[in-house]
């Protein structure tokens, strides 16, 4: 009976950890590209500030670390270990750092060139792309529901690529647009293998040592960690840090909304790579794929509504196929959900039909 009662004690928990970093994911997935675009918006130039700024706010992870710390203290389960991690799980996780930062400035300079609407629709490949890389490095199954999902959002990502100039900016040139397209294109492709890459890591640290919650802060705070110097090399070489100060006295919201801004864009960004390692960790790294998808439409109707953003026929029917296919996916996986509660009853539902 007590295994019974602590077996359903932790399932219930690994449910609120999910919800937890499921509203972590959406603010950071929605709030992330707003904020980062109106430093552009105003007069901020600095494409490695911008993509430094994304993983910069790692060191908020040392709080729930250090609350992990204490209650570890307090129950006497490896009191005198501050750290969990093993090294090949450091060495990995740094490396996946390394990749981090290189994708966080893709897609800073994708979004200084880029509408948020635009930018956001193309990144909605980033699921095909998880999609095959879970495919390949975790043997993610797929049902018919989430292989139309993902034929569907590619669909819809080539339906807006066949009018790239459309909504460009005024004063903005084809080159620079097209440019900041491919980047973007680029940073969702990468990121789509980031994210199989960190639920493999998962996956393989089980060799070492168990994979609690705690290990996973560790995992996350290492990877924004050499994020954060790989982006700092670049601001280096680039002399952002020598620019910062006359910029924010440049800026048109003036100096101190400046600096607020990119404290903004540091905290809400970390929600969005801490939800979706709580995500990976909790569910799976396509689920997580898929939710970053699914707050499209969401991203999409903020960048209208705040930035006026033109919204064109093709975006619209982008769009439509977005949502087609998000709901192909959920609807799967509720039947799916059905039949393992009920095997021996058919269930009646109508089909989607694929494109």
């Amino acid at each position: 009976m007590v295994e019974i009662r602590e077996a359903r004690e932790n399932k219930t928990m690994k449910k609120i950890l999910l919800i937890l970093n499921l509203i972590m994911l959406s603010i950071g997935a929605c709030g992330c590209p707003l904020i980062a675009r109106l430093y552009f918006i105003h007069g901020g130039k600095r494409v490695w500030l911008s993509s430094f700024l994304q993983t910069a706010g790692f060191p908020i992870i040392l709080i729930p670390l250090g609350i992990g710390y204490l209650r570890r203290k307090r129950r006497r389960t490896d009191p005198n270990r501050v750290i969990l991690m093993k090294p090949p799980l450091f060495v990995a996780s740094a490396m996946i750092g390394i990749l981090t930062g290189f994708d966080d400035y893709l897609y800073a300079y994708g979004l200084a060139w880029l509408p948020v609407s635009t930018s956001s629709l193309i990144l909605a490949t980033q699921l095909v792309f998880t999609a095959g890389f879970a495919f390949l490095l975790v043997k993610q199954r797929f049902t018919s529901y989430s292989t139309n999902a993902v034929v569907l959002l590619t669909i819809g990502a080539a339906v807006l690529a066949l009018h790239t100039s459309g909504d460009r900016p005024a004063g903005e040139s084809k080159k620079k647009y097209l440019l900041g397209f491919l980047m973007t294109l680029a940073a969702s492709a990468l990121y789509g293998f980031i994210l199989p890459l960190v639920e493999l890591t998962y996956k393989k640290a089980r060799q070492w040592q168990p994979v609690t919650y705690t290990l996973v802060l560790e995992i996350q705070f290492v990877i924004s960690l050499f994020a954060t110097l790989f982006c700092t090399i670049g601001m280096l070489i680039n002399n952002d840090f020598k620019v910062i100060s006359r910029e924010a006295r440049e800026y048109e919201e003036g100096e101190t909304k400046y600096y607020v801004v990119l404290a903004l864009i540091a905290i809400i960004c970390q929600n969005f790579f801490l939800g979706s390692a709580g995500v990976i960790f909790s569910a799976s790294s396509l689920l997580c794929g898929i939710m970053i998808a699914v707050l499209l439409p969401v991203t999409e109707i903020l960048a209208v509504i705040f930035y006026k953003e033109k919204f064109q026929a093709e975006k619209g029917v982008s769009l439509a196929l977005s949502i087609w296919g998000f709901v192909s996916y959920f609807y799967g996986e509720f039947r799916q959900t059905k039949t393992i509660l009920n095997p021996d009853k058919d269930l009646e539902l109508p089909q989607i039909p694929s494109p």
